[in-house]
């Protein structure tokens, strides 16, 4: 195991807590031992992929799960690869713990914490087949933008985590954030866009309630798909 060093940085999200109903604290307690994956602050060491799923296969990177909506429906009509869902909501993150067990899911491990931390100090280069950002937070307030996913040293450090081939997929409801998110990848040299400008709506991405919220508050819907080449 490698030893890491950990720069302070800025947070893309904000702590939440939320309300846990007995199901999702029975799920928490009986679950999290066999498929949950703690993200502390200061991780001391690389998590290995293939110990974590018991088997060799491409992992995908959800990040912001919430409810586990896609999650489940992507990961259950994949059962080839592996999905690591990674939120810091812990009721969502419970309720994905629940549905797994109840849909019979082995493809699915579940995260707790930084997802950014995750990814520099705990995914070795190269060990993803594709990393989903579905709805990350847009920040509205320009004092803020600084949090937003999508910037540049962030980015690079998804794509280093793609393997060649590997593919970053995202969505947003918010415009303005789209135009960002869609600079932002464009910029980096190393990424491909799959489409010119917006792709159309990745087909296996369910819609959640998140989502229909949005669609009925008369957002409109942007995907992007990006790839790293081989």
């Amino acid at each position: 195991m490698t030893s890491l060093a950990h720069p302070a940085r800025v947070r893309t999200f904000h702590p939440r807590r939320g309300r846990m109903t007995g199901r999702h604290a029975d799920a928490l307690t009986r679950l999290w031992p066999l498929w949950g994956v703690t993200i502390p602050e200061t991780p001391a060491s690389r998590l290995d992929l293939d110990e974590l799923f018991g088997r060799r296969a491409p992992v995908v990177l959800e990040i912001g799960s919430g409810m586990g909506e896609a999650t489940i429906a992507m990961a259950a009509a994949d059962p080839g690869r592996d999905y690591l869902a990674v939120d810091v909501h812990t009721p969502g993150v419970a309720n994905l713990l629940a549905v797994v067990e109840e849909r019979g899911l082995t493809n699915v491990r579940v995260g707790l914490g930084d997802a950014i931390t995750l990814l520099r100090h705990m995914l070795a280069p190269e060990s993803l087949s594709a990393v989903h950002a579905f709805f990350p937070d847009p920040w509205p307030k320009a004092r803020h933008h600084k949090r937003r996913l999508f910037q540049p040293d962030h980015v690079a450090l998804l794509r280093s985590r793609l393997a060649p081939g590997g593919r970053l997929r995202c969505a947003t409801d918010w415009a303005e954030y789209a135009e960002v998110m869609l600079e932002t990848l464009s910029a980096d040299s190393a990424l491909v866009n799959e489409h010119e400008g917006f792709a159309p709506r990745l087909a296996e991405r369910p819609v959640t309630k998140f989502e229909q919220r949005g669609v009925e508050a008369g957002r409109e819907i942007f995907d992007l798909s990006f790839r790293r080449p081989q």
